[in-house]
């Protein structure tokens, strides 16, 4: 079995960065992709930066060349890094990891626990 945990929420002013992180444990055997969620208040849920197993990354209009999405894979950590906040940036954040936990075995999905983003002055 496989956990997600996610750190480095809270309160940041506009035009401030922050930075999360999402780190696993468990055994994996290899990842498919990595990914960050986001829900804003009121609306669903939206795909916000994900990575792949090659390193290629892909970012939402609303967050591109404000956000990056990185891993170290000796940590098993996939963080995102936030510049230039928005207050409409403000959300709960969920990372996503889609991984083998065998070779032979199926892929699985896993989810953080979420962590608040505010942003507002």
């Amino acid at each position: 079995q496989v956990q997600l945990v996610e750190s480095g929420g809270g309160w940041v002013q506009p035009g401030g960065s922050q930075r999360l992180s999402c780190a696993a444990s468990g055994r994996i055997f290899s990842i498919n992709h990595m990914a960050w969620y986001r829900q804003c208040p009121g609306k669903e849920r939206e795909l916000v930066a994900t990575i792949f197993s090659g390193g290629l990354t892909n970012y939402a209009d609303s967050v591109k060349g404000r956000f990056t999405i990185s891993r170290d894979g000796a940590k098993n950590t996939v963080y995102l890094q936030m510049n230039s906040l928005k207050p409409e940036d403000t959300a709960v954040y969920y990372c996503y990891w889609n991984v083998k936990i065998t070779y032979s075995g199926n892929n699985y999905a896993y989810w953080g626990q979420g962590t608040q983003v505010t942003v507002s002055s």
